[in-house]
């Protein structure tokens, strides 16, 4: 049963909020600067709206309403009514600004998002093999959708409100000055508890944010885990433990969440009631002031301040609420930045796969496709030498590990000659797999050489060398379209009727011709509703499609019935006609017609030869064929 992963402690600490920060807000610039700058506009103006509106108040106050309640009672409503309909045009910038900041902000988040994520896949396309085989893939699936959601709030809201914030309270602040010195002085005293307020219960909110994303992957990867290896729980009757473990990483999860929102569900209500406090004592030490005449305090200068405090404490609170965002988004971001700085794979080759034709006994370059292909190797002095691609594969003294400290394999040495078929036999973990990944460089030797074609490997680049290989693996993985579709993704221009080609020739036709919809058939949830050997079939096809002059069959037909083998093994057969091909497989009888057979045992190659031979030497071959062991 798979078990909970352990939570690893972190070998580094990773970048600072700002630096993340700072980061995620670039794309805002880089990637949509027209945009942006109208958005940040929008919202300076709808800023700027709300402060005048709320300085036009004590005008009114204190040149129409308190004049016209005392003797001799001025007719100024016409006065009144101007300076009304001035105050709503203002307040009315100050909306339509903000209904576009709105629009705005929220078009340019969602497309940043998008960003991001091509930009997610795009370099996950880049990343070696290694990187896949080392982390969970329920945890990498969290980045995409948790972690780069996260970002959404952020980035929709959250900026554009804190700049909104940032242009208020500055203005209100400088409005205030410019009004009364003492009562501005009050309002910046009940601000710092305020801060103080947000600095505490804000500081653990963001911990626990940042912990609670963690929490999600491990919970993602676990259920991927599991609904993978379901088949296995059921068999194995561990359902209870299955949800111990879970119940667990739930647990924690859910721990980490509470804190995470309690902390932020408490910041609010006490930034409002200290709000609330700062208000009813301006209110009421203004109004002792202004009716004692004190400061030079007038009812509208106390109309200004009670909007002003209102308006410098209320960006405090939207401030406030936004925390909780912005920690959830600091730790996706954290996350999602992680995956896009690791290294990828590395790719010095510069001798690439061409189509090519022969004129008068000579390699040319052709854009058309020949059925001949060659390496075009440019030298230094700019000259540029074509080599037919044959299907030599040589190594010499190969070591590999995968950590440099274990090696897997020791002093490999073997040649394949073009049209050469060569057999990987020994136990489990021996090293068959291993050799045929450093072929195709799923990975990069320690020491040794690697000649294909008589071209040192690591001068290949690494798509070209991959597209002049088949690969038939052991677990096969189709993808959600039709069958004709899945066997076109060895090679994908491809036509039809070489699609159809491919499957009589690996003998997937027969089946699939009986299936509702033929090659049309749609395929889903990995080939759900075929057999394990129908689906080895259609790779097979796959392979078969790409006609490459090397293959590798891993395993291919490991999960076969005797009666499928049989079939399968007639398919395969033409399939390898004239090609180098490299087989592992644990039933013996399918590679007795080897040219060369390689014993396999602790990562060296104790013994080789065909079938006939080292059945006489009576040797591991023989005691793997005959089952005979001392």
């Amino acid at each position: 049963m798979p078990k909970a992963k352990r939570e690893k402690k972190p070998k580094a600490p990773g970048p600072s909020v700002g630096k993340v920060a700072g980061r995620l807000l670039s794309y805002y610039f880089k990637f949509y600067p027209v945009k942006t700058v109208f958005l940040f506009v929008t919202v300076l103006l709808g800023a700027l709206g709300n402060v005048v509106g709320m300085a036009y108040i004590g005008v009114v106050v204190d040149q129409y309403v308190v004049p016209m309640l005392r003797p001799p009672y001025p007719d100024l409503w016409g006065g009144l009514a101007v300076s009304m309909g001035v105050m709503v045009g203002v307040y009315a910038v100050g909306i339509f600004s903000t209904f576009l900041a709105t629009r705005l902000a929220v078009t340019v988040g969602q497309a940043i998002q998008k960003k991001i994520r091509d930009q997610l896949f795009s370099h996950m396309q880049s990343l070696p093999v290694r990187y896949f085989d080392t982390h969970n893939h329920g945890d990498i699936m969290s980045v995409y959708t948790n972690d780069v959601d996260a970002l959404r709030e952020m980035l929709s809201t959250s900026v554009p409100q804190l700049f909104n914030s940032l242009i208020s309270m500055i203005t209100i602040f400088v409005a205030m000055v410019t009004l009364n010195i003492f009562i501005t002085l009050f309002v910046l005293l009940m601000l710092a508890v305020m801060l103080l307020s947000v600095r505490k219960v804000g500081g653990g909110s963001a911990k626990y944010f940042m912990m609670q994303q963690g929490k999600i992957g491990q919970v993602n990867g676990y259920i991927e885990e599991l609904i993978h290896g379901q088949r296995v729980v059921k068999v194995f009757c561990h359902e209870a433990e299955a949800n111990a473990a879970f119940s667990k990483l739930n647990e924690e999860l859910c721990a980490s969440t509470t804190k995470a929102n309690s902390y932020a569900n408490i910041l609010m209500p006490i930034i409002n009631n200290v709000g609330n406090l700062q208000y009813g004592l301006i209110a009421v030490i203004g109004g002792i002031f202004a009716f004692f005449g004190i400061g030079n305090i007038t009812a509208g200068l106390i109309a200004q301040f009670l909007q002003f405090s209102k308006g410098f404490t209320n960006p405090i609170g939207q401030v406030a609420q936004q925390i909780n965002a912005v920690a959830m988004a600091m730790a996706g971001a954290r996350r999602v930045f992680a995956l896009m700085d690791e290294t990828p794979e590395e790719d010095h080759g510069y001798v690439t796969l061409v189509n090519a034709r022969e004129e008068n006994g000579v390699l040319v370059e052709a854009r058309e496709r020949t059925g001949i292909w060659a390496w075009r190797h440019p030298h230094r002095d700019g000259s540029l030498t074509y080599t037919r691609l044959r299907g030599e594969v040589r190594m010499f003294d190969v070591d590999f590990g995968y950590n440099p400290d274990k090696l897997v394999l020791k002093n490999i040495s073997l040649f394949a000659e073009p049209g050469q078929k060569i057999a990987f036999v020994g136990a489990t973990g021996a090293g068959k797999t291993t050799v045929t990944n450093l072929i195709n460089r799923f990975y990069d030797i320690a020491d040794g050489k690697i000649r294909y074609d008589n071209i040192n490997i690591n001068k290949l680049k690494k798509s070209d060398l991959r597209r002049s290989l088949g690969v038939v693996l052991q677990d096969t993985h189709l993808f959600t379209d039709t069958i004709l579709e899945n066997i076109r993704y060895g090679r994908l221009d491809a036509t039809d009727e070489e699609v159809y080609a491919a499957g009589r020739l690996a003998n997937a036709d027969g089946f699939i011709q009986n299936l509702k919809d033929g090659y049309r058939t749609v395929i889903q949830g990995d080939g759900a509703g075929l057999s394990q050997g129908q689906k080895q079939l259609i790779a097979i096809a796959r392979a078969a499609v790409a006609d490459p002059p090397v293959m590798i069959l891993d395993e291919a037909t490991s999960s076969i019935d005797t009666r499928t083998e049989a079939i399968v093994q007639a398919g395969m057969d033409s399939l390898m006609q004239g090609r180098t091909v490299f087989v592992i497989a644990h039933r013996l009888s399918t590679i007795q017609n080897a040219d060369v057979i390689m014993v396999l045992e602790r990562g060296e190659i104790i013994e080789r030869g065909s079938h006939d031979r080292l059945i006489e030497q009576k040797g591991r071959y023989y005691q793997l064929y005959t089952g005979k062991f001392s």
